[in-house]
């Protein structure tokens, strides 16, 4: 930890900050050992420490450990005290003294309503999530074998959730078979999952672990909100930031977690005002926690299953025979890369083939050779990614132009980095191995040469389906699946409704009016993080137009 990091994560209000907050909270006095709250718990207080100290401690080790001390000035708290998930940590009473009390959601007043406190609140949280998310020995064990499709799912379901974990591999990580004996679990029932480092779920579903987690994806709310958002990439949180800013109540749903497809993006180094990059988790973690600060509410994992009406209000259909109810809808479902033609592809998919960079999977390519399939944007920030633990990043790519489709800077960077080798004018044919992926074999498509690489991962980035399959024909799409929005409708039946209306659909507005779409899942859109963005945040405005004339 940086001392810069140190001074962002636990600051020390002044007195006259600590007066503004007065008002809020009760004064009470502490006593040594006293717990504050457990690990687990909801809803739980913020505490500034007034005289005394306050021991945060990490129950999920083998032996609770330490993680820091509060002092007189500081306060307690992280992002899951603004979204209401459960805590990760424990704190208790260090030495004797006082605190001031603040409930979650009159926290959650201050925030919205006093910007100065604000901006140290959520950057002290952020970093604290930040440097939990870094450190070994913190939050879930995940312990299961690299090659394990349901391993790397549970894994990522905990990076897109902003959840610390440490991950146990079965064939490197001495520790891994000696936890299992130990919990009397054997390592058949793997991939499992410690909970605070005594409840075992073994091969648990996106929805136990999320469960188990308090991640609030099974307390969705019952009342209509003005909107609901449906994906969590992007396009869904500018929408979800700028819907709940400008007073509609929002709820913004996503089937794994936040982030989207650029969540997978080790660096995103193109987008506005972050010079030195930004990857695509941090952009994610930083706009959820901004669409909460205003009060949207963030239901991931959860998935959409279906769209319909009821008594006059939109409802999105989900996993579990649950519904959610909303006057106007965003779809923000964003779109999925391609899976690769290949024989026997599915037997590797999330063990051995993977469609995402990020240090998840870093962790796998370590010191190996890899093959990376693509090149456009997202292809090349993976390849420099990949590039910083693998030996070889062995870049395919169909033409011979790398600049074709990605941004000089990334062409630039590519020649500049030894571990990359572009392979040009060649496609991947087959894949082999047992139980694992061993190889790829590659052919020239000018000449026909064929060449297997030996490597025990392949990453694909060859362009994207839209994730329309929920919609099931309710909502008009193109040849390939992206929503119709706009002008795209003006002649088709499905526009009908809108002459009924007396009105040409806005500009994002769907074949049914009131269900907007933003980003990736558009026809026509351009599939960039910047334009998902603006066309989630231009959404909004739509939104109003809908439902002023509605009333």
């Amino acid at each position: 930890m940086t001392r810069s990091d140190k001074q962002t994560a636990f600051p020390t209000l002044s007195p006259e900050q600590i007066d503004r907050l007065r008002p809020h909270g009760v004064e009470g006095a502490v006593e040594s050992g006293d717990v504050l709250f457990e690990a687990g718990e909801t809803d739980f207080d913020f505490f500034v420490v007034l005289e005394g100290a306050i021991a945060i401690v990490n129950p999920s080790t083998e032996t609770p450990t330490r993680v820091t001390v509060h002092e007189p000035g500081e306060f307690t708290g992280d992002v899951d005290m603004v979204g209401g998930r459960s805590s990760l940590v424990t704190a208790k009473v260090k030495d004797s003294g006082r605190v001031l009390r603040i409930p979650p959601d009159v926290l959650q007043e201050v925030i919205a309503k006093i910007p100065d406190l604000s901006d140290v609140i959520l950057q002290a949280f952020l970093t604290r999530r930040a440097l939990l998310m870094d450190q070994e020995q913190t939050g879930l064990q995940i312990v299961g074998s690299r090659f394990s499709e349901a391993t790397h799912h549970l894994k990522g379901v905990a990076e897109r959730n902003d959840l610390p974990y440490t991950w146990l591999d079965l064939e490197r990580d001495e520790g891994a078979e000696a936890l299992l004996r130990r919990l009397g679990v054997p390592t058949s029932d793997t991939p499992v999952v410690v909970v605070r480092g005594e409840e075992v779920l073994r091969a648990p579903s996106t929805s136990e672990l999320a469960h188990h987690m308090g991640l609030g994806s099974c307390a969705l709310p019952t009342k209509a909100h003005d909107l609901v958002v449906v994906g969590g990439g992007p396009a869904g949180l500018a929408a979800s930031v700028y819907g709940a800013s400008e007073g509609l109540s929002t709820l913004c749903l996503d089937a794994t977690g936040i982030g989207g497809q650029a969540a997978w993006s080790s660096k995103i180094e193109n987008y506005l005002g972050f010079p030195s990059g930004i990857s695509g988790a941090k952009l994610a973690s930083r706009a959820r926690l901004q669409a909460e600060k205003f009060g949207a509410d963030v239901a991931a994992p959860r998935r959409a299953t279906g769209l319909g009406r009821e008594d006059g209000l939109y409802a999105v259909h989900l996993e579990g025979e649950e519904r959610v109810l909303g006057r106007a809808v965003v779809i923000a479902t964003g779109a999925e890369y391609r899976k690769l033609p290949l024989d026997r592809r599915p037997e590797f998919d999330g063990a051995g083939v993977y469609y995402g960079a990020t240090r998840m999977e870093a962790q796998l390519c370590e010191n190996e050779e890899v093959v990376l399939v693509g090149g456009g944007n997202s292809a090349g920030q993976a390849a420099i990614f990949l590039s910083e633990a693998a030996s070889v990043v062995h870049m395919l790519i169909r033409g011979g132009d790398l600049g074709k489709s990605m941004s000089r800077y990334l062409v630039d960077r590519i020649r500049q980095t030894d571990a990359v080798e572009v392979h040009r004018h060649t496609e991947a044919t087959a894949l082999h191995g047992d139980d694992r992926l061993e190889a790829v074999q590659v052919e020239h498509n000018k000449t026909g040469d064929e060449r297997r690489l030996p490597t025990p991962a392949l990453f694909s980035f060859i362009g994207a389906d839209p994730c329309t399959e929920w919609l099931r024909g309710d909502i008009a799409t193109d040849a390939h699946g992206f929503v119709r929005t706009g002008t795209d409708l003006q002649g088709s039946p499905s526009a009908e409704s809108f002459r009924a209306r007396s009105r040409d659909p806005f500009f994002l507005e769907t074949s049914e009016p009131g269900i907007f779409a933003v980003g990736d899942v558009r026809a026509s859109s351009i599939k960039r993080v910047a334009s998902a963005v603006g066309e989630g945040s231009m959404a909004i405005k739509l939104v109003h137009q809908f439902l002023s004339g509605r009333r």
